[in-house]
């Protein structure tokens, strides 16, 4: 074996010396090796937790220093610490330990000290809790998550079991369920959107997809309406979705609905909301027209459909319209085509 020779520093003596040694560090055989920086930033976030901690506690302390005992003692005073715990954040695990007070009062209320960045119960950072339907969304299977968030979080990432993760889609559906019920009576959305996401996970063979409605109301504030699993070009799931969305207290039609053009959402919507304005979603179009140009192109094409879709009067727009069929309708005539073809849904307000 080869003798391996490497410079250390003595930060204590302030020397530098060669040393030789004959041993070589193997690889960690559980697979995860935490590399020095992660252990520097979880060495931070520790500290900045206890000089938040301590911050509060400064506080209370100070705002009950004026009470005294009988004999002029101090009424609350510091009393060590509580039992170090680790909390699972997006660094992995953070020790961390909450200073405890005693309270040498006669009083019945007696005071105690629980910090609001360490609620008493806290085992896991919200951080992480967000992680979960992040990983579930992409695939994960429950048996697999353990395994999955090791990799991300360390192997200590304790709490984390395939019961864990079931007792919180539980939580999440009776959540999800309070929020599609909720009331909409109380405003007026004026502007509707509506589009069908697919995702990797297919939930059948079929084209099965998530459809949303994102509302905006007089004062320009966006809002998520509905959001439930259904087919994409399906007039009858987009039906059922306006519907529930008029059941639930949206009376009024919508001033302008916007959309792909590929959608069953049309029909469903003329049924439902009979005078609310249809406009082809520019996102939708500006992606179809620019596939069928050259990269090249690509991006001073995009700046002339922006032109489109931004200008300030509907003859501003119809102008810049004409001017992009006038300059790209020669050599890429389907791209061209693409647009003209919704001339009318695009301009439509």
């Amino acid at each position: 074996m080869a003798v391996s020779k490497r410079r250390q520093f003595s930060a204590e003596k302030g020397i530098c010396h060669m040393s030789e040694t004959t041993i070589t560090k193997l690889p960690d055989p559980s697979g995860f090796s935490p590399d020095p920086l992660s252990d520097v930033i979880r060495g931070g976030a520790r500290k900045l937790i206890e000089q938040a901690v301590e911050a509060e506690l400064a506080a209370l302390m100070a705002a009950f220093s004026e009470e005294k005992l009988e004999d002029g003692r101090a009424r609350l005073v510091r009393h060590g610490h509580l039992p170090e715990r680790e909390i699972l954040t997006g660094l992995g695990p953070v020790p961390v330990k909450v200073p405890r007070v005693r309270d040498r009062g006669a009083s019945e209320d007696k005071i105690t000290f629980t910090p609001s960045v360490l609620p008493r119960y806290l085992r896991k950072a919200k951080s992480v809790e967000e992680l979960i339907p992040w990983l579930y969304l992409k695939g994960v299977s429950t048996g697999d998550f353990q395994d999955a968030l090791a990799a991300l979080l360390g192997p200590n990432a304790k709490g984390l079991s395939a019961k864990t993760v079931i007792r919180l889609k539980a939580d999440w559906w009776k959540d999800y369920e309070a929020w599609k019920k909720r009331d909409l009576g109380t405003r007026r959305f004026l502007y509707i959107w509506a589009d069908g996401v697919y995702f990797k996970p297919r939930m059948s063979d079929e084209k099965q997809c998530v459809m949303v409605i994102v509302g905006a109301d007089e004062f320009g504030r966006k809002e998520l309406l509905a959001m439930t699993d259904g087919f994409r070009e399906s007039t009858e799931s987009w039906r059922e979705l306006l519907l529930d969305l008029k059941r639930r207290g949206l009376k009024q039609d919508p001033k302008l609905a916007i959309g792909d053009g590929a959608l069953g959402f049309w029909t469903a919507l003329r049924e439902v909301f009979a005078t609310t304005q249809e406009q082809r979603c520019w996102v939708h179009k500006t992606m179809n027209v620019l596939n069928a140009m050259p990269k090249s192109l690509q991006a001073k094409a995009k700046a002339h459909l922006h032109d489109i879709w931004q200008a300030g009067t509907r003859a501003e727009a119809e102008t810049a319209f004409d001017f992009f069929g006038e300059t790209y309708g020669v050599k890429w005539d389907k791209a061209v085509a693409k647009l003209v073809k919704d001339r009318d849904a695009l301009l439509a307000f």
